[in-house]
């Protein structure tokens, strides 16, 4: 299986002209934050996208896939949701509906953001969709077994996921003693370190480290990442053992 993180950013830590700090003016690649995604590949090629952000077209220009076979969302956030129109080309490309995973809640997001994409008589050239509801039950996808963990978000319902060895949670700040259980014997954790000031809804630096160190992953990688979390040359160099900072483009093979 292969992951490649599409973007490993937030909202407040994208560069823009109005922000002058370090991170955001700074010229390595690795402190340009795109907003948060995944990508994974599976053995026999199919790809699945971790939430569709508003960097969703640019990220996919960047990578270059020939197909994207499914999106799973883990809330329904707008930082999470934005890009789903842009999947319109792989409609074309596939000449297939695209499968979109999600909860209960993040289906009635979808039909309030993207109403022209549920009306019973569509627009020509809207994307394609099929719904697929997702609870607490694992389920399969391309190849892949994903299992949903739950997790809060200040008080919102979010899912991470585990799929195999590889386990993928962002925009959390509280895990239930149960779903940790779920998480033992990985071989990558990544998690969400929004900065290391605490925050009312994201787990920051020093949290995100007590996780890794409860359980134990043979590597774990921190996301979501805000420009109040600092340089990456810097920051990264005194993390733990194990412990490193993703980036945009980082590729892995679990």
């Amino acid at each position: 299986m292969k992951i490649t993180f599409l973007g490993t950013g937030t909202s407040q830590g994208v560069p823009v002209i109005l922000c002058k700090c370090a991170v955001c003016s700074s010229s390595d690649p690795r402190d340009q934050r795109l907003r948060t995604s995944i990508m994974v590949e599976s053995a026999d090629g199919r790809i699945t996208v971790i939430d569709t952000g508003p960097d969703f077209r640019q990220q996919m220009l960047r990578e270059k896939p020939a197909r994207v076979d499914a999106v799973v969302f883990t809330h329904a956030h707008k930082d999470h949701i934005a890009g789903l129109d842009d999947v319109r080309p792989f409609n074309f490309a596939t000449q297939q509906d695209m499968p979109v995973y999600g909860s209960a809640d993040v289906m009635k997001a979808l039909e309030r953001e993207y109403y022209y994409v549920f009306e019973p008589v569509k627009y020509p050239g809207v994307p394609k969709i099929t719904v697929h509801t997702i609870n607490d039950d694992p389920f399969e996808l391309n190849g892949c077994r994903f299992e949903p963990i739950r997790l809060l978000h200040h008080r919102m319902p979010v899912y991470g996921f585990r799929i195999g060895d590889f386990a993928y949670i962002t925009d959390a700040n509280f895990i239930e003693e149960e779903e940790l259980d779920k998480l033992t014997g990985l071989k990558v954790l990544v998690i969400n370190a929004l900065r290391k000031e605490t925050h009312i809804s994201h787990f920051n630096l020093e949290q995100a480290l007590e996780i890794i160190a409860r359980l134990q992953p043979k590597q774990a990688y921190l996301t979501h990442i805000s420009h109040q979390l600092g340089l990456h040359a810097i920051e990264d160099a005194l993390l733990p053992p194990g412990v490193n900072l993703a980036y945009d483009g980082l590729k892995l093979e679990v």
